[in-house]
């Protein structure tokens, strides 16, 4: 994924979504992939070719930016999905990050400050506005360290029982008899929620609950 990333800017606010996709705009490393007002609109939007990023917001009307992060994650979209929103409530913060968000921000972030967060999101970094950043010591803190399995999809529970049989992705394709793409892609999605670096690390903790 080289620059310029091409982003889809998604909140049912038409003036304010105007205003972000010309702010993306404005920088050359970055490209407007589309923008959707709903999250229904979003799903449709990438059904054929994935954005870089998805800069998602928190409280739209149906669907919200929760119910449109656990669709887009459950379609297995490894887009970075970052969410801009006007809340800074302590459970937002922790229910959108668990649901696999790869970023929190806030929408009185500064325009040049927002872009630059984008592009640390694109270096494989979690970001999160200043204001919000504490919370995820707690989350950290959580008692129930197995929180995580609460939130992976029937099929990503059961390549993750297989993962933590030691069986390699050829194995795992041939066994559930869906591609190896789309098994690396299922494998990603569980690393990002279990917060795991490895394959390893991720069977470990499985094990251990």
């Amino acid at each position: 994924m080289g620059k310029p990333y091409s982003v889809l800017v998604v909140d049912d606010h038409p003036l304010l979504r105007r205003g972000i996709c010309q702010l993306i705009t404005s920088d050359s490393d970055f490209t407007l992939f589309g923008e959707a007002g709903s999250g229904l609109d979003a799903l449709s939007a990438i059904e054929e070719s994935e954005p870089d990023i998805v800069l998602l917001d928190l409280n739209m009307k149906g669907m919200t930016g929760l119910d449109t992060l656990n669709s887009l994650r459950q379609e297995g979209v490894t887009s970075r999905i970052v969410i801009l929103t006007v809340s800074d409530a302590k459970q937002d913060v922790i229910r959108l990050i668990r649901a696999g968000a790869d970023g929190y921000l806030l929408k009185d972030t500064e325009p040049d400050l927002l872009l630059e967060k984008l592009k640390k999101a694109m270096l494989g970094h979690r970001v999160m506005s200043e204001s919000v950043e504490n919370y995820l010591y707690e989350l950290k803190d959580a008692s129930d360290e197995f929180d995580w399995l609460d939130n992976l999809t029937p099929r990503e529970l059961q390549i993750l029982q297989l993962v933590a049989q030691g069986k390699s992705n050829r194995t795992l394709s041939e066994h559930l008899h869906i591609s190896e793409g789309t098994v690396k892609v299922h494998v990603k999605n569980l690393l990002r929620k279990a917060n795991a670096k490895s394959r390893t690390e991720m069977a470990v903790r499985y094990l251990k609950h």
